[in-house]
């Protein structure tokens, strides 16, 4: 089992999703609130708040991203062979429109086969 699928086991959402920041200070900028993690499987909340606002006062677009980053990175963390590694080695991002709302970020991966070499495409 992955290492952060058995610690968001053990702590619960609230507690991980804090922590997660503390081992990735750069998540923390976005305070994710992790709802579901599971093989295959990661959902947050990315609040509406003025730290994560831009000039227009909508969400931005960077703050979807990490965000986006972040749930596609845990499901695959969780989701690989034991012995396997993974780096992330790209992103494909379309803005369609402003977000004005808190926002469900969610990655469901539990079709893609893990087990395959080379790169293996993650949707967000």
């Amino acid at each position: 089992m992955s290492q952060f699928l058995a610690m968001y086991k053990q702590m619960g959402n609230e507690m991980f999703s804090k922590g997660i920041g503390q081992v990735a200070p750069y998540f923390a900028t976005i305070d994710p609130e992790i709802i579901d993690y599971r093989a295959g499987y990661c959902e947050l909340v990315l609040r509406n708040q003025k730290k994560v606002h831009n000039h227009l006062g909508t969400v931005h677009a960077i703050a979807m991203c990490n965000a986006a980053e972040l749930v596609a990175g845990m499901t695959t963390d969780a989701s690989i062979p034991a012995g396997a590694r993974w780096i992330p080695q790209g992103m494909s991002v379309e803005y369609l429109a402003k977000a004005k709302t808190d926002l469900k970020v969610v990655c469901d991966a539990q079709k893609v086969d893990f087990s395959e070499e080379g790169k293996v495409v993650v949707s967000v």
